[in-house]
């Protein structure tokens, strides 16, 4: 298992706005994969939301943390896919802002 993939992404939105930013965007983010496609996604509570993107024939575990401020989202790469964590990681810090807009 390789370390996950963490991001934080400041934002200054309501909670729910956030949540609504996220529900709606859903598929932006699985299209920071290469081939990236949402095979699901849940809100666990009312913070915390786990999806899961099918990406190169992987299937890749993340959330999304609402917190104060900023959301941190965490990808959990599969070996396979670890060879992409520096450019998913420079991707979500350089484009995530644009998916709270």
């Amino acid at each position: 298992m390789t370390d996950p993939v963490t991001v934080d992404i400041p934002h200054s939105l309501t909670q729910a706005d956030v949540r609504a930013k996220m529900d709606g965007g859903i598929t932006k983010l699985a299209g920071m994969f290469p081939g990236g496609s949402v095979v699901d996604h849940r809100w666990e509570d009312d913070r915390t939301m786990t999806f899961t993107v099918s990406a190169l024939g992987q299937r890749v575990a993340s959330r999304v943390e609402l917190l104060e401020g900023r959301v941190r989202a965490t990808i959990d790469l599969p070996p396979m896919l670890a060879l992409f964590a520096d450019k998913l990681r420079s991707k979500l810090a350089k484009d995530g802002p644009g998916l709270l807009k």
